[in-house]
């Protein structure tokens, strides 16, 4: 069994999809006989996707800090959560307990953690796929903004082609945890052509 890490909201959004979202990617990821870590709170679509892996009976790591639990928002029925004393090493943690990664609707930690297994995919310092699961919002996806985003960085030529493409997008709870559990990308130099 691998690990998935799932990087999300410490909130539910305010539409039932967000959450609806969440208890999808949790089933879809006990049925494929995956373990999941994340940051692990208790609160908003954190607490809600590991939820769904218990209820389908997988296992969750979480993985907080010291601060986030003294403020009371960790999970308190994991399988098993580690304390750290800060965001990098919680983050660095993450990864090295993960081979791919899920990204649903979050705030700035959510996409801070994201960005930053992106570079690290960019640079070389890890091989783990990262898909971002697009909700339809009201016949809205929620991240077109920020596909758009990186498509204009690559058109500008601030990143590669092969770099903007690390970025996985899927509609799909399987789909996204079939990417996040198959091949790590392949590494291509930033700096080389």
């Amino acid at each position: 069994m691998s690990n998935i890490c799932v990087f999300c909201g410490s909130s539910s959004g305010t539409d039932p999809a967000f959450r609806a979202a969440a208890v999808e990617l949790g089933a879809a990821i006990a049925a494929s006989d995956h373990g999941l870590v994340y940051g692990g709170g208790g609160v908003g679509l954190m607490g809600v996707v590991a939820d769904a892996v218990l209820d389908a009976g997988g296992e969750v790591t979480g993985v907080i800090t010291e601060q986030l639990l003294a403020l009371e928002v960790g999970h308190v029925n994991l399988t098993n959560l580690e304390v750290l004393p800060d965001m990098h090493t919680r983050k660095a943690r993450m990864a090295e307990l993960s081979g791919g990664v899920v990204v649903l609707p979050g705030g700035f930690g959510t996409y801070e953690e994201a960005f930053e297994v992106l570079t690290w995919n960019q640079l070389g310092i890890v091989a783990a796929p990262i898909v971002f699961l697009d909700v339809d919002v009201n016949g809205q996806s929620f991240f077109a903004s920020l596909f758009d985003f990186i498509d204009g960085a690559v058109a500008a030529g601030f990143m590669k082609p092969e770099h903007g493409d690390l970025a996985q997008r899927a509609t799909d709870p399987i789909e996204a945890v079939a990417i996040a559990a198959g091949p790590a990308p392949s590494f291509t130099r930033k700096w080389v052509g």
